[in-house]
């Protein structure tokens, strides 16, 4: 396959890499990854084998390690080479540079030294999982990783037990199921969850439930591969149509008919369009 070869504008290109299948590059990822004078790489063997998957030669130019412990030298070094005129481009080990990977201080120094930062935007793990988790996807919120340790991790998770989004986590294999135990046990066993494992791989999982049923699933069970949670958001399940029309009323004394659907939607985690057709159906007492 031919990339297109051309001069690239000095600047940061933070491009997105795939998370499982190699197929999952853009084109102009390519293009950049042909052009830029040179590649940081939060791990660099990763970047070097999936530029030979797409036959993109190095020519000479350097790939350099770019990661969470490189420190402010490493920052300076690249941000230099941008302000000298050389397009530098960053990929993360897989996935969107910045989202649970390296590159947020390399790009806030970046736009600090007032060089151009731009991004190929690609493969997200976050995204991904949200696509089929069958979960409400109109206001999400990615929280990353956890607290390993038990006590700190359900404090994190019991200050999110009422925020009216989806909840989107990472999660190591190994940590999984007592993951699991703990939203089960802060959150309660009826709320819904969804664990995706090895996206757009081979062996491609979800697994769909309560948290009651989930946790038994990966209870006791040797895990491989990245895992994306996803937890339902409050009271977005069994809300009877009675409640519905109570919170209607309600909100209908004070606000026009479109607005008391929206303030209704969003505290019983239903969608607005069904929540104001319910509203429609009662009529506008003002």
């Amino acid at each position: 396959m031919n990339h297109i070869t051309k001069p690239l504008s000095a600047g940061l290109y933070f491009v997105a890499t795939p998370i499982g299948s190699a197929r999952d590059i853009t084109l102009r990822a390519l293009d950049i990854l042909a052009s830029a004078d040179l590649i940081a790489a939060e791990d660099t063997r990763t970047a070097r084998k999936l530029m030979e998957i797409h036959g993109v030669p190095l020519n000479g130019r350097k790939v350099v390690a770019f990661h969470d412990h490189s420190g402010e030298g490493a920052v300076a070094r690249l941000v230099a080479d941008i302000v000298s005129g050389k397009s530098v481009a960053y990929v993360s080990e897989a996935g969107t540079p910045l989202v649970a990977d390296p590159g947020y201080e390399l790009g806030r120094a970046a736009i600090a030294a007032g060089v151009a930062v731009t991004t190929a935007p690609g493969a997200s793990a976050v995204l991904a999982a949200l696509t089929v988790s069958g979960l409400p996807t109109d206001r999400f919120a990615f929280v990353g990783f956890l607290p390993a340790a038990r006590q700190q991790r359900e404090t994190e998770i019991a200050a999110l037990r009422d925020v009216p989004f989806t909840l989107v986590f990472y999660e190591s294999p190994k940590r999984v199921e007592e993951m699991l135990i703990s939203l089960r046990d802060t959150l309660g066993g009826d709320r819904q969850v969804v664990v995706c494992r090895e996206l757009t791989k081979r062996f491609e999982e979800t697994t769909r439930g309560t948290l009651t049923d989930v946790a038994q699933v990966y209870a006791g069970r040797l895990v491989k591969g990245e895992l994306v949670v996803l937890v339902g958001r409050a009271g977005a399940t069994d809300v009877a149509d009675l409640d519905v029309t109570e919170a209607l009323k309600e909100a209908m004394k004070t606000m026009r008919v479109k607005d008391a659907a929206t303030v209704v939607a969003g505290a019983l985690g239903l969608p607005r369009r069904q929540v104001y057709q319910i509203a429609l159906g009662l009529g506008d007492p003002s």
